[in-house]
């Protein structure tokens, strides 16, 4: 069962403006990741379904992050049909995203009340979504369908929309005050976060430093 309400999950996409988008097949490995990213200030963490007994590394986590991380919200990512949705909503998950959208997933999400970001690649889709109950979609991919002037053109005539954005986000100034002067709730940040070298040295301090680095630029242009 979710540990935090859909009003407390959107807040905190909200208050800190990233969700890092992670998934290792390592417990280990996860569990330092999540708590360097919880470090750096960080406090919705996104897993991602992305491998053999995902599931089985995302109760754990779950598990670890009560105790750990008591402020972090910990989602899941990459479901994109119902059972799955119903699988990790039973082992915690306080959030599900999609790089689609499926009606499906929203009913079973809707059903605990809790949230369900679908990915959307047009005005339609954000539409549809929202109208199934969906309060944040994610543009994805946000770099493919037209970067932040997409998001700004949406938010003009539906400016009610909140929209998290997950594809070409890079922790930059240059890139994340674009996409936050575009309008934006919240950026889904991966491999930028998390280079491959840097997590096999197991340097979880440059992690929670470049979290920090990320989270100071995009409250600069708030």
């Amino acid at each position: 069962m979710a540990k935090f309400s859909k009003i407390q999950v959107i807040q905190a996409m909200s208050a800190t403006g990233m969700v890092p988008v992670f998934y290792h097949s390592d417990l280990e490995t996860a569990k330092n990741v999540l708590k360097a990213c919880y470090q750096g200030g960080v406090r919705a963490f996104e897993f991602t379904n992305r491998g053999d007994f995902a599931h089985e590394i995302f109760g754990e986590l779950v598990k670890y992050a009560a105790k750990e991380c008591p402020e972090m919200i910990v989602g899941v990512g990459t479901v994109v049909d119902p059972g799955t949705a119903s699988l990790y909503i039973q082992l915690g998950a306080n959030f599900v995203v999609s790089p689609l959208f499926n009606p499906e997933v929203a009913r079973v999400c809707n059903r605990r009340l809790v949230p369900y970001t679908p990915g959307c690649g047009s005005v339609s889709e954000i539409g549809a979504a929202q109208e199934m109950g969906c309060d944040v979609c994610k543009v994805f991919p946000a770099g493919n369908v037209g970067g932040p002037l997409f998001v700004k053109n949406v938010m003009a005539p539906m400016p009610w929309s909140l929209l998290m954005v997950t594809g070409a986000v890079e922790p930059t100034e240059e890139n994340l005050s674009a996409w936050i002067k575009a309008g934006v709730l919240c950026v889904g940040m991966g491999s930028n976060l998390f280079p491959k070298e840097i997590v096999a040295a197991k340097d979880w301090g440059w992690i929670s430093a470049k979290c920090q680095e990320a989270l100071s630029i995009i409250a600069k242009y708030r």
